[in-house]
């Protein structure tokens, strides 16, 4: 079976949506291998978060489509239009938002973990994402309204988007003998074993 990381942010914690998160994740059949309630430094967020240029890229570009979609100049908000400088601003206000309020990690396991969890939250931009997902019933937030705001993205979790990352996030947050191995009671249900 596959493993996968899902972190769930201030926002969510804040407004009492751990229960509602955990519950849709538990009726897929996945199953939580471990949880623990954390509160980040910005010094670990920053570590937690890539830094090579392909990753502040492709942060940057996530605001900048929609900053060209939308006829906007980054330049106004960001001081650039440089993506690698724009991701760095992003991962900096990412780590601040992580290390603002508790947090909750968890290792989901299952067939498919990754892609199970990576639809069950939904796309990363919540204005976008479809209802029935994590971010498209609670948050419409979009990326030119955090920009503004010199905030990052409010979409309420963290899910890991390949196994590699998934692999990398578990041994970041969670030490081996914390990661549980049971049976659900319906396993043999689930996945016909």
């Amino acid at each position: 079976m596959e493993r996968t990381f899902l972190l769930i942010k201030p926002d969510a914690v804040q407004r009492g949506l751990i229960g509602e998160i955990i519950a849709r994740i538990e009726r897929t059949g996945l199953k939580i291998v471990a949880l623990k309630m954390i509160k980040p430094t910005k010094e670990q967020a920053l570590k937690f978060y890539p830094s090579d240029k392909e990753w502040l890229i492709s942060v940057a570009n996530k605001s900048l489509t929609v900053y060209k979609q939308l006829g906007l100049d980054p330049k106004k908000d960001f001081g650039t239009d440089d993506p690698v400088e724009i991701g760095k601003i992003i991962k900096d206000w990412l780590a601040e938002f992580l290390a603002s309020g508790p947090c909750v990690a968890m290792v989901i396991e299952g067939n498919r973990a990754v892609e199970v969890i990576r639809k069950i939250v939904g796309v990363t931009r919540p204005y976008e994402a479809l209802p029935g997902t994590i971010r498209g019933d609670f948050s419409t937030d979009s990326p030119e309204l955090a920009n503004i705001l010199k905030r990052p993205l409010r979409n309420l979790v963290h899910a890991a988007d390949s196994k590699e990352a998934a692999e990398k996030e578990i041994k970041f947050w969670f030490k081996d003998d914390e990661i549980m191995n049971y049976k659900r009671a319906d396993e043999g249900i689930i996945y016909g074993l």
